[in-house]
């Protein structure tokens, strides 16, 4: 399965695995599913540091440090993202979880997420 990380499943998994369902700590730790990272959920955190509305220790370089040392991959936003999100209809108006939840369909990722607003949309999700 290739996976796509909403940017609070990426914090809970590298800070407070309690907070995962067990699915989706089981799909995040089995070794054959791909696991993509959003570059837009690195600015998201970077945007959140910035502003004192989050802390995580290290900062951004350590938040990509531990995306390579856990194996994950770092998606960039591409076009197909960009077209994907101009026809998403807006059943949620965060402008990061859009990106994500366009960049999943146009890369036929699931989408692991807590967010329930995700399920408004035709996606494959994992909670």
């Amino acid at each position: 399965m290739k996976l796509l990380l909403d940017t609070h499943i990426v914090l809970w998994f590298f800070g407070n695995t309690e907070k995962l369902s067990k699915e989706t700590l089981r799909a995040i730790i089995e070794p054959l599913n791909e696991k993509f990272i959003s570059i837009a959920s690195a600015w998201e955190l970077t945007i959140k540091i910035s502003l004192g509305k989050l802390t995580f220790e290290g900062g951004i370089n350590n938040f990509f440090t531990m995306i390579n040392e856990n194996g994950f991959e770092l998606l960039p936003v591409k076009e197909d993202h960009i077209k994907r999100l101009e026809t998403l209809p807006f059943l949620h108006h965060d402008p990061f979880d859009r990106l994500l939840i366009a960049s999943a369909m146009a890369d036929g990722m699931i989408l692991v997420s807590a967010d329930t607003n995700i399920k408004q949309y035709k996606i494959s999700s994992l909670w």
